[in-house]
């Protein structure tokens, strides 16, 4: 188990009054790939820049190693930052550009020689896949390239930690998409921390071995990217994490949860009886049958169609619910859903409880689509899976 390299305790940072952290407490492992994921102003970034020591928190520590380094500046911590401007040296070819750092350090009061600045940039060119590219004008590299140099750059100095700022966020799509796989290799070949700082949850699912969900200047949720995205603890955390049916239900017992006037079997407990929840419904754990069949009936109501899949917008008793379908069902198609209950996922009430999860702001076509025939008989019984996990 990797040992613990960094920790904030208690920190809060404030910018004219307005507080943007509040009491974060967080650890960082060695030679982990933690990202920071949430919307802008969620205050990731500002942690970012506190572990760099370009802030500094107005209460808390921060330690490294065990070591608090509140007022150690950034150029003596132990820490390299790679920002969404690369800014890299126009007028230096792309050996130049990586050797930039070697040749300003020095080692027992020597500098470097320039046998070692050799050895080193040509292993960090190596391992971002840019050898041969040593002689090369940076302003004729494709974005991809220029990356690259960045964080060969930032390596080739052996920081115990990474910082990665939105790296990503000047690339096209498919670059991108290319990016965080070299990313994800890059941190594996050198077993450095990488701390990475994003507020597109697709890029944090595929990186990260950790994922730390921020948003009002607090941590809403630190897990891997599976228990983030199947095991949400909010409805912010459900929303902004990959699409979400998120809805009002009442807990009847373990196992048994009730939505829309019907009961549904679910594989969580732990809640007290009756206690009012908020229910997780994935669009692709969502089963279309025959309407006359379904736990649920309703109206499609809007398709987008997605390339391998469907988006569907399904009215039910006017809340409109996101369904992801192979198969094509015509606006104003009768449909049946069923759930599994593997397929629900109950959270405990918060403050961001009502918020999130309705799709009628989808499109603006809702406004002039009737709401969904709405006609069911309570159910009394519900049938038990026999695997409650």
């Amino acid at each position: 188990m990797s040992k613990e390299l960094i920790r904030l305790s208690k920190c809060s940072m404030a910018f004219d009054g307005e507080y943007v952290l509040k009491d974060i407490d967080l650890y960082f492992k060695d030679k982990e790939f933690l990202t920071l994921l949430g919307p802008s102003g969620c205050g990731k970034t500002t942690t970012l820049r506190i572990i760099g020591g370009f802030l500094k928190p107005i209460s808390g520590d921060v330690y490294f190693d065990g070591v608090r380094i509140n007022d150690v500046p950034p150029h003596k911590r132990a820490v390299n930052t790679i920002f969404q401007k690369y800014a890299l040296f126009p007028h230096l070819n792309v050996f130049e550009n990586i050797a930039f750092g070697l040749k300003l350090q020095r080692q027992n009061g020597k500098k470097i020689s320039k046998t070692e600045i050799s050895e080193r940039v040509l292993e960090m060119l190596d391992i971002v896949s840019l050898k041969g590219f040593e002689k090369r004008d940076v302003t004729l590299l494709s974005g991809g390239q220029q990356q690259r140099v960045a964080i060969a750059r930032a390596l080739v100095n052996r920081p115990k930690v990474l910082l990665l700022d939105e790296p990503l966020g000047a690339l096209d799509m498919r670059l991108r998409k290319d990016m965080q796989n070299e990313l994800k290799r890059i941190q594996q070949a050198t077993g450095i921390t990488f701390i990475y700082v994003t507020h597109d949850q697709e890029e944090a699912l595929a990186m990260s071995d950790t994922i730390v969900v921020m948003e009002n200047g607090e941590i809403q949720q630190i897990g891997t990217p599976e228990d983030i995205y199947n095991e949400p603890k909010n409805a912010f955390v459900a929303d902004f994490i990959g699409e979400s049916n998120i809805l009002d239900g009442i807990m009847h017992q373990d196992g048994v949860v009730e939505i829309f006037g019907r009961k549904f079997s679910c594989l969580d407990g732990g809640f007290a009886k009756l206690e009012p929840v908020d229910v997780v419904i994935r669009p692709e754990d969502i089963d279309i049958v025959d309407s006359s069949a379904g736990m649920l009936r309703g109206t499609v109501t809007s398709i987008t169609f997605r390339g391998v899949l469907y988006d569907i917008i399904v009215d039910f008793h006017g809340f409109k619910w996101l369904i992801q379908t192979t198969e094509l069902y015509p606006v104003g198609a009768d449909i049946g859903i069923n759930i599994d209950p593997d397929g629900i996922h109950i959270m405990k009430k918060s403050s961001f409880s009502g918020m999130f999860g309705d799709y009628s702001s989808f499109s603006d076509e809702y406004e002039n689509i009737s709401d969904a025939e709405f006609e069911f008989e309570p159910m009394e019984d519900v049938e038990r899976t026999e695997d409650r996990g």
